[in-house]
This record gives structure tokens, C-alpha cells and sequence, in this order.
């Protein structure tokens, strides 16, 4: 039996080949598995956003993201509302008639810019520009607020003011009432940001 020399160099060459192909071959399932789930420019594009709204107290606000934007989700306490009818006459636009089809669904055209009083859902973003207004849910004086201040949202930026609905306060920077996206209820704990039935 006589012995036979181990070809070195072609030994380094199947391995080299072998391992290029298992790399090829898992190169090749990711792009195949990671198909299988919503793309970042589906994301991007506005896919609807399912949000659970159980936890959420009344006063309290959530906020998620859509279209790469924030969309807050504000649970109204009774007193809250009850100052909606009492704002009418120091706000830009009440009834939500200015650029209605693209600020406001035809569903939230009313006072409390909502399919379901007690919620309010909106994109955090000022229509002046494009700045997030802060939290301002406490009543009464503050700085930067009026002294008959009944709660609702400050812009920081340049000082614009919303009431809890998102309406425009009258002679401020921003134009136009914050945004309402289309939204629906898929149950009492349950709502999806980015559809609605009409959608």
C-alpha cells in the first residue's frame, strides 16, 4: 500500500469552495424569510398600526408611531369635555372646516374632532412647523398660557395653543388644526391607526 501525498492546495480549495457556499446559501434564505414580514417602506407608506388602548386611564395620553409620525391617543376625563362647547369663540376653526379632507376625517368633523368622545386621536405635529406640542392638561394659569387656561396643548416653538380636541386657538402662528388620521375601533380596547371602513 504505498502513500500517497494529501494535495494541499486542493484541499484548501473544496473547503474554501464549501464554505462559500453555506455563506451563498444563507445569503441567500434571509432576504427569502425576512420577505415574509412588512418591508420598511410598507412601514413607511402608512401601514395601519393596531394599538391596545386597555390600560389607558381617563387624563392620561399614549403615543405611537405612524408614517413616522407621533399619533397621540388621549383618554378625555368628563371636566375635559365638558370645556370642548365653551372654547367655540377663541378658536380658529371649531367645526374643523378648513382643509377638511386632509386635516380631518369626515367621522371626526365634530366638536370633539372624535368617533368616540372620551378618545382623541391625533398627530402630534404643529401645522406651523412641524414642531410636537407638549402636554399641557393641567387648567388654570401657567406660563406660556392663558389664565383661564382649560387644558390641552402647547407648541413650544412658537407658542401656538390647542384645546383637547386639537383645535387652533385664534391669532396664533399655527394655521390649521392639528391633524386626525383615519382610524377605527376593532373593539372597545382595540384601535387601528392608518384605516378606517371607508379606507
Amino acid at each position: 500500500m504505498s502513500d500517497t501525498p494529501v494535495d494541499t492546495g486542493k484541499r484548501t480549495w473544496l473547503i474554501a469552495s464549501g464554505c462559500a457556499g453555506v455563506l451563498g446559501g444563507a445569503f441567500t434564505a434571509v432576504p427569502f424569510v425576512s420577505s415574509f414580514q412588512p418591508s420598511e417602506r410598507a412601514k413607511a407608506s402608512g401601514a395601519p398600526v393596531e394599538v391596545d388602548i386597555s390600560a389607558l386611564k381617563p387624563g392620561e395620553k399614549i403615543t405611537v408611531e405612524w408614517r413616522g409620525k407621533p399619533v397621540w391617543v388621549v383618554r378625555r376625563t368628563p371636566e375635559q369635555l365638558a370645556t370642548l362647547p365653551k372654547l367655540t369663540g377663541q378658536l380658529a376653526d371649531p367645526k374643523s372646516e378648513r382643509k377638511a379632507d386632509e386635516l380631518t376625517p369626515e367621522y371626526a368633523r365634530n366638536e370633539a374632532r372624535s368617533i368616540k368622545p372620551e378618545y382623541f386621536v391625533g398627530v402630534g405635529i404643529c401645522s406651523h412647523l412641524g414642531c410636537s406640542p407638549s402636554d399641557k392638561f393641567q387648567t388654570g394659569p401657567q406660563p406660556s398660557l392663558p389664565d383661564d387656561w382649560q387644558g390641552g396643548f402647547l407648541c413650544p416653538c412658537h407658542g401656538s395653543t390647542f384645546d383637547i380636541a386639537g383645535r387652533v386657538f385664534k391669532n396664533k402662528p399655527a394655521p390649521d388644526n392639528l391633524e386626525v388620521p383615519p382610524h377605527m375601533y376593532l373593539s372597545d380596547s382595540r384601535l387601528v391607526i392608518g384605516e378606517d371602513k371607508k379606507a
